[in-house]
């Protein structure tokens, strides 16, 4: 065996020894509390049709995109929608990129320089991390939602200045506090990044998100909104001004020398964006209410949260492993989240709710959760 092979198979085998290998899965037990289509968008019968019939009548965007945006992948349908989300979202421009991992990478890659400060909340989402190694701005992180260590990175910061955070965790579902961390950054002349991925559908008017929630609209630098959770689609867009529109499409690496998305892609955000009109948010938020109260009621410790995302904690990978095992048995799909993706001792199921899961569903999932605990 080859030296590389090796290296690979011990990096494999570490992982074994410490129960945190991930495998592929196409298990899926009946019972959704493990997908990110909170509202159903993923599996509606009305959505597709609306997708079926807005492609019918654009028979000359049928094919695949063959290039890039800059090549021969742009269409007006394209720039059309861009200009839609942005004006749904409050913003002055957008643009789209083929997943919410391109957006972060693309954005904080190329945006900082060197000699600029990035600031992350220490949760940040991987894409973010990987976005701000990439760049050559000097980086620091804050304790979670912790306003005071967030000051105390601003103290220390040079040049242009980002504060990077989510408005809803993505693995503890808990909120950001927007207000203050926007304060915060006019005080100090810093440049606020809001990742909208799971509040997006979520919270605000029609599900605009936290920030048009919150009245921030004209106080943040940039937002990262992305299709693949309540919309149910795929891909991401960044909202801004259009001169940060623009600078992008000119240095945005994972914008530039990739193939654009088909149309149909294009075509089932679009559409996608259209039915969020027809949404009750109220359904969504009744379902958390109703959930939340069955945890307090049996007692189930879990994480604080207001959001689609609840997340009960275990001691290690392998009791958390064998809770969802156990869960699975009975046809729930709710998903372990295992150490190095969460903090060592902080594993969790991740247990994410939908307006299609029934209040039955719900109460009989906390009840096999209280026989775990």
């Amino acid at each position: 065996m080859c030296k590389i092979e090796q290296f690979i198979g011990s990096k494999l085998q570490e992982r074994k020894d410490k129960l945190s290998i991930r495998n592929l899965s196409t298990n899926t037990p009946p019972v959704d509390f493990c997908s990110n289509d909170y509202l159903g968008f993923a599996r509606s019968g009305e959505l597709k049709h609306l997708i079926d019939a807005t492609l019918a009548s654009m028979p000359d965007y049928l094919n695949g995109a063959g290039g890039s945006r800059l090549l021969s992948g742009n269409t007006h349908f394209t720039e059309e929608t861009e200009q839609f989300i942005a004006d749904f979202h409050m913003a002055e421009s957008g643009l789209i990129f083929n997943s919410g991992y391109d957006a972060n990478v693309g954005l904080l890659s190329s945006v900082p320089q060197r000699g600029d400060t990035i600031i992350t909340d220490e949760l940040i989402h991987a894409s973010i991390i990987d976005g701000c190694r990439l760049s050559h701005a000097t980086r620091f992180k804050f304790h979670h939602n912790d306003i005071n260590d967030l000051e105390d990175k601003l103290k220390l910061a040079k040049g242009n200045i980002f504060v990077v955070v989510e408005s809803v965790y993505s693995m503890d579902g808990d909120i950001a506090p927007l207000l203050t961390v926007s304060d915060l950054c006019e005080r100090y002349s810093a440049n606020l990044i809001v990742d909208e991925a799971h509040a997006t559908g979520i919270f605000g008017e029609n599900g605009r998100g936290l920030i048009n929630q919150l009245n921030l609209n004209d106080r943040v630098f940039a937002r990262i909104v992305t299709f693949g959770k309540a919309l149910g689609m795929h891909g991401a867009i960044v909202l801004g001004s259009r001169n940060l529109r623009h600078y992008l499409i000119n240095f945005a690496r994972s914008f530039i020398y990739t193939t654009a998305a088909p149309i149909h892609n294009i075509v089932a955000v679009n559409c996608a964006y259209q039915y969020l009109y027809q949404v009750d948010q109220q359904l969504i938020h009744q379902k958390i209410a109703l959930f939340r109260k069955a945890l307090k009621k049996y007692q189930i410790k879990a994480l604080d949260s207001e959001s689609t995302i609840q997340g009960i904690l275990f001691s290690s990978n392998e009791a958390t492993k064998q809770a969802a095992a156990n869960l699975q048995s009975k046809g729930f799909d709710v998903r372990a989240i295992l150490s190095p993706t969460v903090a060592l001792g902080k594993e969790r199921l991740r247990i994410c709710l939908h307006t299609f899961n029934t209040s039955e569903e719900m109460v009989s999932l906390v009840n096999h959760l209280k026989e775990l605990n």
